[in-house]
């Protein structure tokens, strides 16, 4: 007769049968009889007798198998922290290594050159699993950017509010972007194995442009323009802009070349007791709370059908604005961003 292989058996069930033969003994089965009866090997029911006679009932139930969470890792805790910083504080460029990004290949070849450890491709995956780091989107930045003037800008913001605070002004960040048509992104839920579909537009490609700006009020204020945008639509738009602020208006800008014209900045000399302009370091989008305006409307505008034709883009921007003009707490909420919080006071 075939004995059941107590190894292959969950540790529920063996635990029962453990339990079933210190029943047998219990009423003088004989040790042969109990295997016969239960099918298990000598083994297996001599284990549950020593269990039970050396007092350790508590002990009949098996425990986990395998190895123990730990054992036989290459990395000792103290080299697992030191990669684990290396690849928070550092690109692996930096480090003077042919990876734009930290890939498990990347990481591998780190641990292969600062330890001397060859580990392949699965226990890597396993370590990062173990540090709580997972494959993310990059957030990109510029290589012109220069950390010591984002600090120095972030430096002087507190003042540029002390002082709007003492001329009675309201701060607006602005910004422009450009509206497409045939601009579709995103991602759309399929059956696994069919990748969806999407279709161009036919027809004339349309493109539209707007400047806007929020507060940390909720407050927005926005242009749509269908020319390009140039001196003269800036300066219609700041107009327009401190016509409808009651208030002397702070704008903080990006360093695009139309802001500092020769034009613009004759017009914001005349109007200096109705507004200030101020400039954010070069290269730093993420510094700009109005840039979370642009990124909601595109992205409100691309997760509908395309639209054929410029008027029903312009339609559809319209929209979209109105209803961000009517909702100042859903406008506030993109100062919760991190890169962003600075702002918010």
């Amino acid at each position: 007769m075939q004995k059941e292989d107590a190894r292959k058996q969950s540790r529920e069930v063996l635990h029962e049968r453990r339990k079933q033969v210190i029943r047998m003994h219990r009423k003088g089965v004989g040790v042969t009889r109990i295997v016969e009866l239960t099918e298990l090997s000598w083994t297996a029911v001599n284990t549950a007798l020593r269990l039970h006679g050396a007092g350790a009932s508590a002990t009949l139930k098996p425990g986990v198998r395998g190895k123990k969470p730990g054992s036989g890792r290459s990395l000792s805790p103290e080299q697992e922290w030191g990669i684990a910083q290396t690849i928070c504080d550092k690109r692996p460029e930096q480090l003077k290594m042919d990876f734009a990004l930290w890939s498990r290949p990347a990481v591998r070849q780190h641990i292969e050159l600062s330890l001397g450890i060859k580990l392949s491709i699965r226990a890597v995956g396993n370590y990062l699993a173990r540090w709580g780091f997972t494959p993310q989107k990059p957030i990109k930045k510029a290589y012109e950017q220069r950390p010591e003037a984002v600090q120095a800008w972030l430096d002087k913001h507190p003042a540029i509010e002390a002082k709007a605070k003492a001329e009675g002004a309201e701060i607006h960040w602005g910004d422009e972007t450009a509206l497409v048509n045939t601009d579709v992104r995103g991602r759309s839920y399929a059956p696994v194995g069919k990748t969806p579909v999407t279709f161009a537009v036919g027809g004339t490609r349309h493109k539209l442009s707007m400047i806007a700006t929020v507060t940390n009020q909720g407050k927005t204020g926005w242009m749509i323009i269908d020319e390009s945008f140039n001196s003269d639509k800036f300066i219609e738009f700041l107009g327009a802009l401190i016509k409808d602020t009651q208030r002397k208006v702070f704008l903080i800008l990006d360093n695009l070349r139309v802001h500092h014209s020769k034009p613009v900045k004759a017009w914001a000399l005349e109007n200096a007791q109705k507004i200030e302009l101020f400039y954010l370091p070069s290269y730093g989008p993420e510094l700009n709370p109005e840039e979370r305006l642009n990124a909601d409307l595109k992205h409100a505008i691309t997760s509908k059908v395309p639209v054929r034709t410029k008027a029903k883009l312009r339609a559809a921007a319209t929209e979209h604005m109105t209803m961000l003009e009517q909702t100042p707490k859903r406008v506030k909420k993109y100062f919760g961003d991190p890169k962003v919080a600075y702002a918010a006071s």
